[in-house]
């Protein structure tokens, strides 16, 4: 009959690389993902430019959407261009130092962009971008 050694055969310690690799996966797929996550899904067809950079993804980005059926979205929600100052203010109340992003549709005119910008900087928004799709 064979004897154990118990001191020999115990576990003394746990290995934990398996567990860092995994983390480290689910933490690069995380990244990848958030900031499609962060962005709206409405469909627009954005204007190219090859000066474009990527923006920097933030908490403070709130997305004015207008796509080609000339339908206005603030975050995913479709307002009308009457009750975008009230939205706009709304949302300031609760972020005063938001950064507007613009997501027109290429094919929406460059004076309905301007009418819609005045609305929101007479509502206070000094900060705005408008996105643009690389080329």
């Amino acid at each position: 009959m064979q004897e154990f050694d118990l001191e020999e055969d115990a576990i003394t310690g746990i290995n934990v690389t398996p567990l860092v690799d995994i983390t480290l996966v689910l933490l690069i797929i995380f990244m990848v993902t958030a900031r499609f996550i962060s962005e709206p899904s409405i469909g627009v067809s954005l204007p190219k430019s090859s000066s474009s950079s990527s923006g920097e993804v933030s908490e403070k980005n709130v997305f004015l959407t207008i796509d080609q059926a000339h339908q206005i979205y603030l975050n995913n929600s479709l307002v009308t261009q009457d009750k975008l100052g009230e939205s706009i203010r709304q949302l300031l109340a609760k972020r005063p130092d938001l950064n507007l992003i613009v997501r027109a549709d290429k094919n929406i005119s460059h004076g309905e962009v301007i009418s819609i910008l005045d609305e929101v900087r007479s509502q206070g928004v000094t900060e705005f971008g408008i996105a643009v799709e690389g080329k």
